[in-house]
């Protein structure tokens, strides 16, 4: 089997010849066109779409077949043409000649083979089987782009200049180190660059004889875990966690989420659901001051979003009152998302043109007054109230809402399954109870219940 290795070569004005004119010859000039061959291409046939890429990129088009000489100061070789022997036999002569050849679809005959490419201004990624599966490295592809921040070429631009001045300025070699490595990774997580007052401020601060004996606060980001599955967090949370020095989290989360913090960061559990709290919202507050004024980043992760009932601005306030920088980076919530999942849209222009979301589970332990919401026409959607499903049923009845008005109960899971059970207010009560849905479970109640999807 042929060892691979991934080497990053500079083919800048260098010659290069395809050898083929259709769509498979196209997709290898598209691939090579960001990094300035010299390119050639020789096919008796070039499809239109080629020939007009050839003409908006200066390239030279051969409309005749392949012929042995057109090897001559060849640096690399792509035999795309649709005839198999014709591409064999390319390969043969190339590396008689000991010229680096890629042959489409015969990986035994290949010098180098193309890797699955993600590019972004400078950064060059690739990824690679050994042919084994391109499918798999095209997916890799996809995930590893959807990380990258969209103006990741302005960022690179700023810290490849940040260099010279880190020099300049950090004496210390090993708190320069750090100090890219922080720059780096707040511009990746912010994908913004910071401005020249900024940048100089952040770098006498690093300079500063004697500063790596000061403690410098820490950052907090509370961040929404979204609802079930794992793979529903944002790619901003997800690079929060990755970095994160100090990761703390509730019961709502997807245990895999864990897993993408670094070995090192410290992971504290405060296990807040409801009937089983393992530390009070207080001391969840002041543990978040102390960790952020040890210093580095502090995630603070929540199922769903931060400020859907999820007391993410008490925290941002406790956080704030006591001087420490916080940000916000919101999540998938479950009142819109577990209907969902379940076929039932909260909004639908023929039946319910709004939706109200509400606590199911007050300070008190008991829901509030609802009889301003019974005389709503949109969807009302409970959180946190299953133990109080009878009592919800029963004061939206008593304020008028209709007893045949439907109803649904719906549990999600981590793996993206749910449980619901339907009915109206009127029988949703023992529906739920035969049925035993669990808790954590969203309520909805209105028309939209009976959608279907």
């Amino acid at each position: 089997m042929a060892a691979y290795f991934p080497f990053f070569m500079d083919i800048e004005g260098k010659k290069g010849l395809i050898v083929g004119g259709g769509r498979v010859a196209l997709h290898k000039l598209q691939k090579l066109l960001p990094y300035k061959a010299d390119l050639t291409v020789t096919a008796p046939r070039i499809t239109e779409e080629l020939a007009l890429s050839a003409r908006e990129n200066d390239i030279c088009v051969i409309r005749r077949a392949f012929e042995p000489r057109d090897l001559t100061g060849m640096r690399f070789v792509i035999a795309a043409s649709d005839d198999r022997e014709a591409n064999a036999e390319v390969g043969r002569l190339c590396r008689e000649k000991g010229i680096l050849v890629n042959v489409v679809d015969d990986k035994d005959a290949c010098s180098f083979i193309f890797p699955s490419l993600v590019k972004a201004g400078r950064l060059n990624i690739g990824i690679s089987t050994e042919g084994a599966s391109p499918e798999i490295a095209a997916a890799l592809r996809s995930q590893i782009a959807a990380l990258i921040p969209a103006d990741m070429e302005m960022i690179l631009v700023y810290l490849d200049g940040l260099r010279e001045l880190a020099r300049e300025h950090i004496r210390d070699r090993d708190r320069r180190a750090a100090f890219l490595k922080e720059m780096a990774r707040t511009c990746m997580d912010q994908n913004a660059v910071f401005d020249e007052q900024e940048t100089l401020r952040r770098l006498l601060e690093y300079g500063r004889a004697g500063a790596d004996s000061v403690q410098r606060p820490g950052e907090v980001l509370l961040v929404g875990a979204g609802c079930g599955c794992h793979d529903l967090v944002t790619v901003r949370g997800l690079r929060a966690i990755r970095r994160a020095k100090v990761l703390v989290y509730d019961d709502l989360i997807d245990p895999r989420l864990l897993e993408h913090a670094a070995e090192s960061c410290e992971r504290i559990y405060v296990g807040k659901r409801s009937g089983r709290h393992s530390m009070q919202q207080e001391q969840i507050n002041a543990l978040l001051v102390m960790k952020a004024r040890e210093g580095g980043l502090v995630v603070r992760l929540k199922g769903g979003d931060p400020y859907v009932f999820g007391r993410g601005m008490e925290e941002l306030a406790a956080l704030r009152e006591a001087g420490i920088d916080v940000q916000y980076i919101p999540g998938i919530t479950s009142c819109i998302a577990v209907p969902a999942f379940a076929g039932i849209p909260v909004t639908h222009r023929e039946v319910s043109r709004s939706f109200h979301v509400i606590t199911g589970h007050t300070a008190a332990g008991i829901p509030m007054d609802l009889s301003p919401y019974a005389r709503l026409d949109g969807t009302l959607v409970f959180l946190m109230g299953l133990a109080h499903l009878a009592r919800i049923a029963e004061e939206l009845m008593c304020a008028g809402k209709e007893a045949s008005t439907p109803a649904a109960v719906i549990h999600g899971g981590f793996d993206s399954n749910v449980e619901i059970v339907k009915g109206t207010l009127s029988d949703i009560v023992a529906k739920a109870e035969e049925a035993r849905i669990r808790t954590p479970a969203v309520i909805v109640v209105g028309r939209v219940v009976e959608n279907k999807v």
